[in-house]
This record gives C-alpha cells, structure tokens and sequence, in this order.
C-alpha cells in the first residue's frame, strides 16, 4: 500500500468517525428532547390528576355542606325554632322526593304538618334585618346548589329578596305612602299575568325603550325592573304547585303505610285471639251467684213492657225541627257515606289536638298567698309622690320557648309604680321656689311582678338591663322566668341604681311575686 493510499484510507477513516460522532450527538440530543418531553408530559398529567381529585374533592365538602344546611334546617323545624331559610328549603324537599331516599324517618316528616303558602310571601313580615339574614343565607345556598332546579328556585328567590330590600330601604327613605302608591300602580298591572304574558309584556318595554321615542325613561326602567322580579314570582308559584302536588303524594303513601300497619297489627290481634279461643275451648264454668230461671217460669210478652210510641204532636218546637230516619234510610246514607270515603283520592286525617298538661293538684298555699299579696297591693293607695307604671313595652326579637307544646304560654300579672320628685339642686334653687317648683323628674320605681303558677319554684325569676344603639336616655328592663310565662319588659330611665337597702332597694322572690324597688342615686356637686 502506498503513502497515498494510506493516506486516503486515513482521511475517509476519520470523516467516517467524525460522521459517527455527529449522528451520536444527534441521537443523544433527540433522547434528551424526548426525555424532557415525556417528563413535561407526565408533570402535566400528574398535575390534571391532583386537579381532577381536588375538584372531587371540593364537590364532596360542598355536597357534605349542603347535607349539613339541610339537616339543620329540618332539626330545627321539628324542634319549632324554624328560620325563615328552613321554610324555603322545605320548599325544595318536595321538588325532588327521590333524593331524600336516605334520610331518616324523623327527617322525612318534618314539616308535613306545615302549611307551605308561595315561598315569596315569606317577605311579608320580615323587618330588615331579617331580610338581610335572609338574603345571606340565600347567597349561602347558591354557592352550594349544583341542581339546575335548585339553582333556578335560589335565583329567583334573591331576585325577589333584593327587590323587598330595595322596597323596605325606600320605604325608608321616600316614606310607605310614596313607596305603596308607586307599587300599588304596577302591582295592578302586573298583577294576575303568566309567565308569558310577562315575557310578552317584557319584550315590548324593551321595544319601547330602545325606539328613540320621547318617553319616561324612569318610569319604563322601573317597569322592567318589576318585570323581572314579577317572573321570578311567577317561576316560583309554577315551582310551588309541584311541591304541593309531591306533598300530597307523600301525605297519602304515609296514609296507606299507617292504614296497612294498621291492618297487620290487626289481623294479629284477631289471628291470637282465634288461636287462644281455639286452645282452650273446653272451659270450667263456675258456680255463678245469679239465680237461672227455667224458660216454664219466664213471663210472656206483653205489648205494656214496652214503652208507648211518641206522639210527634207532643214534642217542643225545637224537637220536632229533627229529621227523623228510618233504620232503612240511616243505613243507605251511611253506605252512601262510605262509598263517598272510597272513591275519593285522599282523606285527611283528623289532626289530635295536643292537651295543655295542667297541674291537677289543689292549689298550695303559696299560689293563694300570692293572689292575695296582688290583691294587696292592687289596692294600697298611692304615695303622694308615686304614680302607677303599667305600660308594657314590645319586646324587638320574641324568643321562642321550647316549652310552648307542653304548656300555653302567658303575660305574668304585674303592678308597678314610679316615683317623681323634685330635685333641689343649685340650678332649681336658684331658678324655682315651692309656689312655682322645677319640673319633677323620675327617682325610682317598685316593680311587682306574679308568678303564682310557675312550674319549677326553686328558680326564681331574673331580670336584667338592655340597652339599645343609639339611645342614652332609656333602657329596658327585661324579666324573665320558667314556664309557662313569657317574658316581659319595661322602658325605664337612664341612670345608675342606688343598691342600698337603706335606701329603698329591694329585690326578692316570695310567695310567686318577684318585687324589684330601687332608686336612683343623687348625684352632688361640689364648688
């Protein structure tokens, strides 16, 4: 081989190397790209799947939640300390009766026995706070319903519960005159319409408003605006007549339950008493103290033993008004009866009236003390600076008792008085005399309030003071005590108590009365 050759050969060797390496470096870099590719792509999915999981898992917690407002709602309907938000997700429990398959048996009769009106007349009697309340549980729904039914039922409501915010704030602000005028004219036109005749009516306002015809634009915008809360109103009385419907269902298979429980437990009865009849059919008769007389000795009939028809001629006025049946035409009209029972589709039933439990015992001495003490003081006379205080105030927020299916609560009696005086301070002094004196201001009160009937007399009755934002003058005196009284309160003045009992102060429970006397302290100033 020659030098040439050789070096030929060596040349194509190394261009064949360097080819090698480059496809090497290619093919490495490929891997890498891949590489990288395949772990962007696995990052990628792991991060789909933790989402994924993470958004099952929100919908679990807002599904739990939403199970949670609504056993809550239900607990607190069976034990009546029901919220405005219960009575209209009681609403949506008879929307759909297949989805309260699982709840318990208690759960699923809550409510049975209330009377749903159209869920947007709840807003009838609400102050505004409320409203407000009311409106923040809604917005608490909404952001847990996934439902479509539901959602549409929520959304409707907030429709209407912002228009009453808006009406109440006017109310407030206009005057209920102004305001009631101005709805009175659009309830009379809106008033009575479907669904779509609001539609209709809708689309034409719209019309009107976009055509560039001189018009008042305030009043058409007020009139959509009503448009919109009157649509919601008619969703929700369409939404209204199938919870009705559903109700009645249920009512009815709770009917047929009770009447077949009824049919077993009776047929037991009678199968038992077949059985034990059938047992003991052979029954020592004993000796019996009666004296049988044998049918040869019996009296025959005769038409004197029974008594003498009655003359209708002889009757008062008011007895011969009374229809008078046969036995043949009193058993056509109870057969007519029953056939009226089972051709109809339901049968209410007869709702028991639940008895007052009242205390049968004589009453004790201390209830007869107690009258007495009221009839006392009802008749002591008046000091010359005292004057009776016998006006009760309103309380703002009535609390419910957990005892009111037991007991029928009631006003306690009360006799009060004020006492009015003159104080002499150095302004008076200076400005009145004893022939024309300063106006008398109030120094104290004797409240005496009765309890003859309390049912657990080893707690006495309490009082205490609420003060109400914004009002430094008067505060209210709040009384309260065990069933079956309610509680009561009185507006009273302002100022600090003087707590000594030299000085009048006095406060007891003896005998079923609570009596309550204080004073005000006087306040003195030096120079």
């Amino acid at each position: 081989m020659s030098f040439a050759e050789a070096q030929r050969r060596d040349v194509i060797r190394r261009q064949e190397a360097k080819e090698e390496l480059e496809r090497l470096n290619r093919r490495r870099a490929e891997r890498e790209v891949e590489q990288r590719l395949r772990e962007e792509e696995e990052l990628r999915n792991q991060r789909l799947q933790e989402s994924a999981q993470m958004s099952e898992w929100l919908a679990k917690e807002g599904d739990f939640q939403l199970d949670q407002e609504r056993r809550r709602a239900a607990i607190r309907i069976k034990e009546k300390r029901a919220k405005a938000i219960d009575f209209l997700a009681l609403n949506l429990k008879y929307v759909n009766p297949t989805v309260d398959e699982d709840e318990s048996a208690g759960d699923e009769d809550a409510g049975l026995e209330i009377d749903l009106d159209e869920p947007y007349n709840i807003f009838d009697n609400l102050t505004v706070p409320q409203v407000e309340e009311l409106h923040n549980d809604i917005e608490r729904y909404l952001s847990l319903e996934d439902s479509e039914v539901n959602l549409d039922f929520w959304t409707n409501m907030m429709v209407v519960c912002k228009d009453r915010l808006e009406t109440l704030q006017t109310n407030r602000h206009l005057g209920a005159e102004v305001a009631a005028a101005v709805e009175s004219d659009i309830a009379v036109l809106l008033s009575g319409k479907t669904y779509d005749d609001l539609a209709s009516l809708q689309r034409q306002v719209k019309n009107k408003l976009t055509s560039g015809e001189p018009v008042d634009t305030d009043y058409w915008e007020g009139l959509l605006k009503k448009l919109l809360v009157y649509k919601a109103k008619a969703k929700l009385k369409s939404l209204h007549e199938v919870v009705v419907r559903n109700r009645l269902e249920q009512l009815r298979k709770r009917q047929r339950d009770e009447a077949l429980q009824a049919q077993e437990e009776l047929l037991a009865g009678v199968a038992r008493f077949a059985s034990k009849k059938w047992n003991n059919e052979v029954i020592p008769v004993e000796a019996s103290d009666e004296e049988v007389v044998p049918a040869e000795e019996m009296e025959e009939y005769d038409r004197s033993m029974s008594p003498e028809p009655i003359d209708i001629t002889k009757l008062a006025s008011e007895e011969r008004d009374f229809n008078i049946v046969t036995e043949v035409e009193a058993l056509q009209a109870l057969l007519e009866q029953r056939r009226t029972v089972a051709s109809s589709r339901f049968v209410p039933k007869a709702s028991q009236p639940q008895l007052e439990v009242q205390n049968e015992e004589a009453p004790s001495g201390a209830d007869l003390a107690s009258e007495a003490l009221y009839r006392a003081e009802a008749e002591r006379d008046l000091d010359e600076e005292e004057e009776l205080f016998n006006l009760e105030e309103t309380i703002a927020n009535p609390t419910s008792y957990n005892w009111e299916d037991k007991y029928r609560p009631r006003k306690p009696r009360y006799f009060n008085r004020v006492h009015t005086g003159y104080e002499w301070n150095k302004y008076n002094q200076t400005h009145y005399d004893t022939d024309n004196p300063p106006p008398k201001v109030v120094q104290g009160y004797k409240f005496n309030i009765f309890y003859p009937d309390l049912i657990d007399k080893s707690k006495a009755p309490t009082y205490k003071i609420v003060k109400e934002p914004g009002n430094d003058e008067t505060v209210l005196l709040h009384f309260s005590a065990g069933p079956p009284y309610e509680d009561i309160a009185f507006r009273i003045v302002d100022r600090e108590w003087e707590f000594s009992h030299k000085r009048g102060f006095r406060s007891s429970f003896d005998r079923g009365c609570l009596s309550l006397w204080f004073n005000f302290r006087r306040s003195f100033y030096r120079k």
